[in-house]
């Protein structure tokens, strides 16, 4: 596990922008990571497993500062801000993304980087829903007309979803899971729209069973970190 925070020691007045910057470069680097241990694997004759990561950024106040005892001492931050980047990276596998956002840093990048609306979500640990959103790319990608055109989708989606129209959200996530394949993805990350088209739809399935109540607000209960 890696954690990195910005705006300390030193001032950084575009700290979530260039938090997510960083996280897309990291992900750049993935590919020949990845190139190297394969062929170091076929070298000792072993089975190569694809290195995989997930990130989550948050942002927001903290405690930071030199901290512990003389067993262990760091300059590092603590609190709630913290905590919830923690349970962000946890639900990276879970939504099929490389890189999950709380809704502050989405805030202060939606408007030159690609990102789209996930859930409202209640991470283990708190008792209210957030809203959280997925990285998919840099200004390029936030520009190209099949993104737009996906990121409403997406939006849409959930939002009918939220509202309890579940047969037709139903339909828009077959759509979304055809538009966001490996053909047609306009995104350069390893994303996958499969893994969050099967959350929802199972839970589709199960409300259609089991509605739940009217005044719902559509926010989902983690029960992992």
């Amino acid at each position: 596990c890696i954690m990195a925070f910005w705006n300390a020691p030193m001032d950084d007045d575009d700290h979530c922008f260039n938090g997510c910057t960083s996280a897309l470069a990291m992900l750049a680097e993935m590919g020949p990571l990845n190139d190297r241990l394969e062929i170091e694997a076929k070298e000792e004759g072993r089975k190569h497993i694809p290195l995989k990561v997930g990130l989550g950024l948050n942002s927001g106040e903290c405690v930071v500062g030199n901290m512990g005892s003389d067993q262990r001492f760091d300059y590092s931050v603590l609190g709630d801000t913290v905590n919830l980047a923690a349970r962000l990276e946890g639900q990276s596998k879970s939504y099929g993304m490389n890189v999950v956002l709380g809704p502050s840093t989405n805030a202060a990048v939606e408007d030159r980087m690609a990102t789209i609306d996930l859930d409202f979500i209640q991470v283990k640990g708190k008792t209210e829903g957030t809203r959280i959103y997925g990285l998919m790319g840099d200004a390029e990608i936030k520009a190209s007309p099949r993104f737009i055109d996906l990121q409403k989708k997406i939006s849409d989606a959930i939002k009918t979803y939220q509202n309890q129209h579940f047969d037709e959200a139903a339909e828009m996530f077959k759509e979304i899971r055809v538009l966001g394949d490996a053909e047609h993805k306009p995104w350069k990350l390893d994303a996958n729209l499969d893994v969050l088209c099967d959350l929802y739809e199972e839970r589709i399935a199960e409300y259609q069973i089991n509605p739940p109540a009217a005044d719902w607000d559509g926010v989902f209960i983690a029960t992992t970190k």
